[in-house]
């Protein structure tokens, strides 16, 4: 083991996970990446961001090609997460596994409750028992639910979610904030903002829609295109999770348990609410999207889904404070860099 204490990022075959262990290396941290490799999506994207981060490292100076290990764990696994702690020890976690999709937890409510749920208990236990430094996880904006009142503020209630995938993120940012109350554990968790991006998840909008259009075939455009979302761009979200991490969240001296401030503690556990600030309605993203891939897509108007919200915008104001950053790429150019990147892809695909 390396006399510097690694970073675990767990999750790190998935869209964020992979960008964060490889800023992660490229700066010279030690770390040691987890991904249960599940059928979610296609397991052969999350093996192709695996192959580009030992790419990576494998081409650098020499004194790195020990700086990356990775495991086929699954943070479920009570007796298998124990261990790796006891034997790696990090001094820090990036926790991004996690059960994703809305739509997908009306139909497997119970794979959401071991991941979201029973796994990141056992993230919380070895963070508590190895003393780690800081513990950095993914919430999502999906804990705003029912709330109307716009721009989602981490000073608001999130008491109403509207899917169990939601739901399972508030429990976790309870969870959390009772292991900073009970063990001292300093814990920030990040409400991410609809991530897009090249290496992104392919069962999310951006993909699906341009898949679909280089295809010629239809897109399902739900709410006839009246939803409106707070897209960030990859990088954006990576910048932020890696300052984050290395800024330990700490009590708040202004907490006032009379007007207790929900996106802090008096115990050193803080939220943050990680997005672009700018959302785009539907029909305009997929504009954008046409100019970016020169093609027109086929457009099937379809109603709201259920689990769905009809906007999310996130006030940034709170993250810029603390680390002096706020998601900043205009959607135009990060579908330029995306729209490439599925191009390339799914060609060297079909030349494999």
């Amino acid at each position: 083991m390396s006399a510097v204490a690694p970073v675990l990022v767990t999750g790190a075959a998935g869209f964020i996970g992979a960008e964060v262990a490889l800023r992660l290396l490229q700066r010279g941290e030690q770390v040691i990446g987890i991904d249960n490799l599940n059928s979610y999506y296609d397991p052969a994207l999350k093996r192709a961001r695996l192959e580009r981060i030992a790419a990576q490292v494998a081409s650098g100076p020499s004194t790195t090609a020990t700086a990356w290990q990775f495991q086929a764990l699954d943070v479920a696994d009570g007796k298998a997460m124990a261990e790796l702690f006891q034997q790696a020890r990090p001094r820090a976690v990036v926790h991004l596994a996690a059960q994703a999709g809305v739509r997908y937890s009306l139909e497997n409510p119970g794979v959401y409750i071991q991941s979201n749920l029973v796994g990141f208990g056992h993230i919380l236990e070895g963070c508590r028992h190895q003393a780690v430094e800081h513990l950095v996880y993914a919430s999502s904006s999906s804990v705003y639910g029912g709330n109307r009142q716009l721009p989602f503020s981490e000073q608001q209630a999130v008491n109403h979610p509207v899917s169990l995938y939601a739901a399972t993120k508030k429990a976790n940012e309870l969870m959390a904030h009772t292991y900073s109350h009970l063990y001292g554990l300093p814990a920030t968790g990040l409400r991410f903002f609809t991530v897009y991006g090249p290496w992104g998840r392919p069962d999310m909008a951006p993909m699906l829609f341009a898949r679909a259009i280089l295809a010629g075939e239809p897109i399902r455009v739900f709410n006839h295109g009246r939803m409106q979302r707070d897209f960030t761009y990859i990088d954006d979200i990576v910048e932020g999770v890696i300052r984050c991490l290395d800024q330990p969240a700490t009590p708040d001296p202004a907490f006032d348990p009379l007007r207790p401030n929900p996106a802090t503690a008096a115990v050193p556990h803080r939220l943050f609410n990680i997005g672009n600030a700018q959302p785009t309605e539907l029909l305009r993203f997929i504009t954008l999207l046409e100019q970016a891939l020169g093609r027109t897509a086929i457009k099937e108007f379809q109603p709201m889904q259920p689990g769905d919200v009809e906007i999310t915008a996130a006030d940034t104001s709170a993250l810029e404070a603390w680390v002096g950053f706020r998601p900043h790429t205009p959607l135009e150019l990060g579908l330029e860099r995306f729209a490439a990147w599925v191009r390339g892809y799914d060609d060297t695909k079909k030349a494999g």
